[in-house]
């Protein structure tokens, strides 16, 4: 080819770029055409469900959908008889992992991984921390701990190390799903179509908004402080004296007082005493029942944040009224209602130095997953959103995929006469672990094809953005915490065996594993029977930088500012732009979902639902919805997120520069050493010399009770010493 035409193919090469760029927008213009078509679709097949005649064939053939996805929008219309379901349901449910089954069963294709080096450790000296940061979308509260017992041994298992007998998991195993082989397995490593996380075209309003201590009656609206008369505080006579003062309010947060736990000694659970209060009768309010997607959401019953929705009786489809907690945010700890709010206008002032376009709605969980979707990018590869996965995948990942690590250690694996509980939070621990998350669709890997690659290659897979299916061994003469979390039935949900020779199969994200192959102790044995890798990219960085930039912002105020009103109110605004984080990723999570409502006595109630009350006017219901085509949902990224929490809890690097000098977490404490294990942090049993610069991941000293101190039981009573030893510590001052 001489320049000439060369020159000429580059100019062709222009025109044809043009007229792409000129298909490509009226694709994109046809695509949003379609986009609103399939919703006016899904809007009409949800409301023909509220015929009580109407069924799913007639509604399929009309609408030019399948009887699957009429189901799937309109969940009610479900033509499988209900004994069938009933069958299916027991099919599914997971069966007991047995005691021990016969060697002659077929061992699975597995593959050991390899065993990763690191660098020795060094002395641990004030640096810079690396990455970590673990917080839970809703804290699981945990019941009396009892040992920890090692998992059953598979009946697949490679022969142990050494002869002796492996340890039974005592509380009951529990089997988790696999990805099936075929057709049927094609569906989890796909995405759903036509469902996509998109940046908004629009700006969210906000809404008038009045904070009210209903201990006092004191109210905080504008620029002023009303007390108010609440008579009973009944829902109805809080919004009439809060409407008559401030009429048009939206939204109204109750900062102290709690009226929903109003009487609960007359009932037998708080969530039924809460459900009774959010529907006291009254004359001129009716349950707000909402419209189009959220049509019968009605009020949410928590027995501490509950959220009531009201209209007007007169004018039932008007404006709705919300009654709040201000505990979804932050705990006001005593802060009265002025500096409430001023820490409202503090938050939304740092936000919006960050978000042109930023404004706080209803819930710290909401205002997250909004805030996010504004930082989806517009060039590059990922500008016309995220996809979501299929809801196989997503139900596998909800399964599979634990959140914040909350366990008590029993004696004799730490004594029974505590030398001191020592106490040490990591701070704003998430925002660290948000600089890289899993994108795409995910490539699944057998255990076949894991065998098949190079050992650099295992290695690269297990430290990328993954989820693996494994069989686990603890290796003899382990004698530290255990480090990956094996399924078991009851409210735990998952332990973390450490005995010597216990084998049990999970599912791990790759931090975890990597840390299990890698951690300086010991390398624990690690089997492949499959796993999910996904690409390696950036959907929350720009986000949490964001965030993390807003928070500092506002714990720099705290500190500097010289009116104690100012710095009270910026702490708590701090606090909420972690729960913007913490229930924000926990919105990605996208767990199945569970819709309330209520319906008039003697009316008939939708089907499957769960009563929770019942006065002389109303019922009060809750039913499964199931997974919602949700444009935000990415359980891969939550599920990545706390898997990378989890392992800093055990094994934290502090960086100069991109050299390790230090690191922290419970494998670098004494065996023996560790008594409690919450979430985003640890206790133990004597002070550590990990260094605290108030970055987001640093170990904060947060309690020191002075032993000796009676081992705690159950997790009430670790909560209780706890609190003893932070206020010892507060007495005294910190000199971490």
């Amino acid at each position: 080819m001489d320049r000439k035409t060369y020159t000429a193919e580059l100019a062709g090469l222009r025109e044809l770029r043009t007229e792409i760029t000129t298909a490509e927008k009226v694709v994109a213009t046809a695509q949003k055409e379609l986009d609103k078509l399939n919703q006016q679709r899904s809007r009409r097949v949800a409301g023909l469900a509220g015929y009580e005649g109407a069924q799913a064939p007639a509604i399929a053939k009309a609408s030019g959908l399948s009887v699957g996805d009429v189901v799937r929008i309109a969940p009610l219309l479900d033509p499988t008889p209900a004994a069938v379901r009933a069958t299916k349901a027991d099919a599914a449910a997971p069966a007991p992992v047995p005691v021990a089954e016969s060697a002659s069963v077929a061992e699975p294709p597995v593959t050991v991984a390899p065993v990763l080096t690191r660098p020795a450790l060094v002395v641990e000296q004030p640096a810079a921390a690396e990455v970590e940061d673990q917080a839970v979308v809703a804290e699981q509260p945990v019941p009396a701990a009892a040992p920890v017992a090692a998992p059953v041994e598979s009946a697949a298992s490679v022969a142990p190390v050494a002869a002796a007998p492996r340890p039974v998991l005592e509380a009951g195993p529990r089997e988790l799903p696999t990805m099936p082989e075929g057709p049927a397995g094609a569906r989890f490593e796909a995405v759903t179509t036509g469902l996509v996380s998109k940046r908004p075209n629009f700006t969210q309003q906000a809404r008038s908004t009045v904070f009210l201590d209903a201990a006092t009656g004191d109210l905080a609206v504008r620029d002023r402080v009303v007390r108010l008369d609440l008579g009973a505080r009944t829902p109805g006579e809080i919004l009439d004296a809060v409407l008559a003062t401030a009429p048009g309010t939206e939204r109204i947060y109750i900062t102290a007082g709690a009226p929903w736990h109003d009487g609960a000694e007359r009932y037998s659970t708080l969530k039924d005493a809460v459900a009774a209060w959010l529907n006291t009768p009254s004359e001129r309010w009716t349950t707000a029942v909402g419209s189009g997607r959220d049509k019968l959401a009605g009020h949410f019953v928590h027995q501490r944040q509950p959220v009531g929705r009201y209209a007007p009786a007169a004018a039932p489809d008007s404006g709705t009224t919300e009654i709040r907690s201000m505990g979804e945010w932050f705990d006001p700890d005593g802060a009265d209602v002025v500096t409430c709010r001023q820490a409202f206008t503090l938050l939304w002032q740092a936000l919006r130095r960050h978000w042109d376009d930023a404004v706080l709605m209803g819930s710290p969980s909401q205002t997250g997953r909004d805030l996010w979707s504004r930082t989806i990018p517009t060039t590059g590869k990922w500008a016309g959103g995220y996809p979501v996965l299929s809801e196989e995948l997503r139900g596998l990942l909800h399964a599979t995929g634990g959140q914040g690590r909350t366990e008590l250690i029993l004696p004799p694996r730490v004594p029974e006469q505590l030398p001191a509980l020592v106490e040490y939070d990591r701070t704003f621990a998430y925002a660290k672990h948000l600089w890289k998350s899993p994108v795409g669709t995910p490539r699944r890997i057998t255990a076949a094809a894991f065998a098949a690659m190079t050992e650099q290659e295992q290695t690269k897979a297990l430290m990328s953005c993954s989820h693996w299916n494994i069989r686990v061994t603890v290796p003899q003469g382990w004698n530290h915490v255990g480090l990956l979390p094996a399924p078991v039935t009851g409210d735990r949900a998952w332990i973390y065996p450490s005995e010597p020779g216990a084998t049990f199969t999970t599912w791990a994200g790759g931090a975890e594993v990597h840390l299990a192959l890698s951690n300086h102790l010991m390398p624990w044995r690690i089997e492949i029977l499959g796993g999910l890798l996904f690409e390696d990219g950036k959907p929350l960085d720009e986000w949490g930088k964001r965030l993390k930039a807003a928070w500092a912002d506002l714990t720099n105020l705290s500190k500097l500012h010289g009116d104690e009103r100012q710095r009270t109110a910026a702490y708590l605004a701090s606090r909420a732009v972690r729960s913007v984080l913490l229930f924000g990723l926990g919105g990605f999570a996208q767990r199945p979902r569970l819709v309330s409502g209520t319906t008039p006595v003697g009316e008939a109630l939708p089907a499957g639902v769960e009563i929770l009350g019942q006065d002389n006017e109303v019922v009060t219901w809750q039913r499964q919805a199931g997974f919602s085509r949700d444009p935000y949902a990415h359980p891969e990224w939550a599920a990545y997120v706390w898997s990378g929490a989890r392992a800093a809890l055990l094994d934290m690097k502090y960086r100069q520069g991109k050299e390790v000098i230090g690191y922290a977490g419970a494998l670098h404490a004494k065996p023996g050493s560790v008594v409690y294990f919450g979430t985003d942090g640890i206790a133990l049993t004597e002070r550590q010399p990990w260094p605290y610069r108030g970055e987001p991941g640093d170990y904060l000293l947060k309690g020191h009770l002075t032993g000796p101190v009676e081992h705690p039981t159950s997790q009430e009573q670790y909560l209780k010493l706890r609190g003893l030893g932070r206020a010892e510590l507060a007495a005294k001052g910190t000199d971490q």
